[in-house]
Parts: structure tokens; sequence; C-alpha cells
């Protein structure tokens, strides 16, 4: 068996290598002549699996280390036979880790306290419910739109996208990016939705870029509509739109699932696909393991104030990826591939915490250590 994978798929070279011949390409080397004797591919989202580069070829199985799979031609490979497969969840916990400390980031610059804030959650699938999950533990008050959802099991905890744009004090997206069909999400956040905002919202996009229309979300900016912009994923990256960049609180290059966790979490998901369509055992897929954090215990009496809050920012920080997306925007991808994979709560070891802290902390998913409790 002859598979192709992207060779910065995390955890993988030497996992597969006792059952198949396995060759590890650059996006830019996934060419229908490269890839035309492969069985099967594993990709990520820059490697886009097109019509072009799949016709012709004896490729019977693509395997996607991502949530997403909108760099896949589905409708081809449908009509070809070809059997694809994303990695649904994956990084979501990753995702919800970004989310909660971009925003204690831009709340401690402003000096303000997401407890009591209103969050409006667009999408409340994987990651949607672990935003939610974090931010209700955090003490926000949290609206939940999904539409299909909200069709299948009934209009009960699920509200409006008006009802978000009049009562929202943030607003976040997760939500996958479709342009077809009653619930198409392309340019969701539109002129129309950014007009009806009342209360100035933060707004986050970390799904997709195309999910918000930029133009009409540089005119929101620029007119006070929303008062914070975080941005992880951009309309027509990597060439990122250089205004956006400028006016964001928080600006990083699409990787909010970029944890070590959930590229672990994609790549064994991808392994697990392949075992099952091949009908083969990986035995080695236990070793698709990150590696453990720098610095893995958290001494809450470091912290003069906000303990909590600082000690999330001590398992990710978007700041440093943020300066360097600034100060060199060109090198988008080279940040992607390139990026040092922060690990998510549960490898994090908390000591000296309060009950109180301790509660907080457990729930967001963190070790705490009873011998040093407070």
């Amino acid at each position: 068996m002859k598979i192709i994978a992207d060779n910065t798929v995390p955890y993988l070279k030497g996992i597969l290598e006792p059952v198949a011949d396995v060759s590890y390409l650059d996006s830019g080397d996934f060419t229908a002549a490269n890839v035309r004797e492969a069985d099967a591919l594993i990709v990520r989202s820059i490697d886009k699996c097109t019509r072009e580069l799949l016709e012709g070829s004896r490729v019977r199985l693509i395997t996607t280390a991502t949530i997403g799979y909108d760099h896949i031609d589905t409708r081809y490979c449908d009509e070809a036979g070809i059997v694809w497969k994303n990695a649904p969840g994956c990084n979501a916990a990753s995702v919800g880790q970004y989310v909660l400390s971009s925003l204690i980031s831009v709340a401690l610059r402003k000096g303000e306290d997401l407890r009591g804030k209103t969050i409006g959650i667009v999408g409340v699938g994987h990651v949607g419910s672990i935003v939610a999950a974090h931010c209700e533990t955090m003490g926000m008050r949290v609206l939940r739109n999904d539409p299909p959802r909200a069709e299948k099991e009934g209009g009960k905890g699920f509200v409006s996208l008006d009802t978000i744009a009049r009562e929202a004090d943030i607003v976040t997206l997760h939500v996958p990016l479709t342009k077809e069909g009653r619930f198409a999400t392309y340019h969701l956040a539109d002129r129309e939705f950014f007009d009806k905002l009342e209360r100035k919202p933060w707004f986050v996009n970390s799904c997709r870029g195309a999910v918000h229309d930029t133009h009409a979300l540089l005119q929101a900016r620029r007119d006070g509509k929303i008062s914070e912009l975080i941005i992880d994923c951009w309309e027509n990256e990597p060439d990122i739109h250089p205004d956006v960049l400028a006016l964001a609180s928080v600006a990083t290059p699409h990787i909010a699932g970029f944890s070590a966790d959930g590229k672990a979490n994609g790549t064994r998901a991808c392994l697990e696909n392949i075992e099952r369509f091949f009908g083969i055992k990986i035995e080695k897929m236990k070793e698709v393991m990150p590696p453990a954090p720098a610095n893995p215990e958290i001494d809450l009496d470091a912290f003069v104030e906000r303990r909590v809050e600082k000690a999330i920012l001590h398992s990710f920080h978007p700041e440093d990826i943020d300066s360097r997306l600034r100060a060199t925007p060109d090198r988008f991808e080279w940040f992607r591939a390139h990026y040092d994979h922060p690990r998510e709560y549960p490898a994090y070891r908390v000591v000296h915490a309060t009950p109180q802290e301790r509660s907080l902390l457990e729930k967001l998913g963190f070790n705490l250590s009873a011998a040093n409790a407070r």
C-alpha cells in the first residue's frame, strides 16, 4: 500500500512505515503526477484535493487531519468513488482554549472582567459547545445560535442571530464553511448582520475566514459597530488584508486549532480511518503522543491578581504569535508550518489554588495538586 502524506502532519513519521510505503510531501508538491500511484492521502487544510489532482489516480481514500474539509472536492470524490474522511472534534478543545485566552487577553488589556458579559456563540457543535462550557465556567451568560441543531432538536436553548445581534457583548463564530443549502455560512457575518449589532460587541472568527465578509467587517470596525476584533481565520488567506490586521485586537495565522493535543488527535483520526478502510492494524498508533510542556507546573502564588486568568494564559497566550504575524504578515504559512504547538489544560498541574480557584480550574480541565492546595 502506498500512502502520500503532508510532511507537516505531526507525530506521523515512523508510525505507518511498518505497514505501508509512505512518502512525505510539501503542500506545493501535491501534484497529479506525485499522487497518481497513491492508495491513500493524508492531508491538511492547505492541501487542495481537487479533480485536477485526483483524476486518473488510484487514490481510494483521502483522510484529513482537520475538522474542516472544504479543501476537498467532496462532490468529485463522491462521483469518482473516492472515500474522504475528516477528523470531527479533533481540535475542538484547542479552539476553546484559543478563544478563552484571547478573550482574557483583551479583557485584561481593557481592565475588564469577563464575568457577567453575554457571549453569542454562532455554531454550537464540537467547538462551540466547548467554548460555551468555558464561558459559563468563567461566569458569562451564553446565547447559542445553531439553526440546524434547533431544527433537529427543537428551538429550546437556541436563539436567533437577531437576538445575538441585540444582546451580545461578544460574538464568536464556530460554523463550517458551506456555500450551498438552507444553512449556508458563506458571508454569514455580512453588512446586514453587522448593522444590527447594538452593544458594540467584540467579534471573534476562529472557524473559517469566508464566514465573514471582509469589507463588511472592516466597515463595522471603522464605524464602531464592533469594538474589538479577534481574528484567526481570514478571507483569502494566506493573503491577509492589511487593514484587518491593523484594526485587530488579536491577530493570528489560523492556529487556533493547533494545540499539540489537537494535532495528535487529528493524526490518530487519520490512522484510524486508514485502519478501518484497509482492514489493517497500525501497532505504533499508541506512539502518537505530544511532548510534555516546557513548564507543566503553574504556581498561582506567582501571580498577584487575576490568578485564574493568568493560569489560563500560561497554557496559551496569543501575544507572541500575534506580534510575529504583525511584523511579517507575508510569512503567514511559514508561521503555521513552524508553529510551536501549545499543550492543552490537562497537561498542566496547578498548585496553591484556593477552593474557589480549584473548582473553576478543574472544570476547565487543569490538574490540581491536593498537596499544595490552600
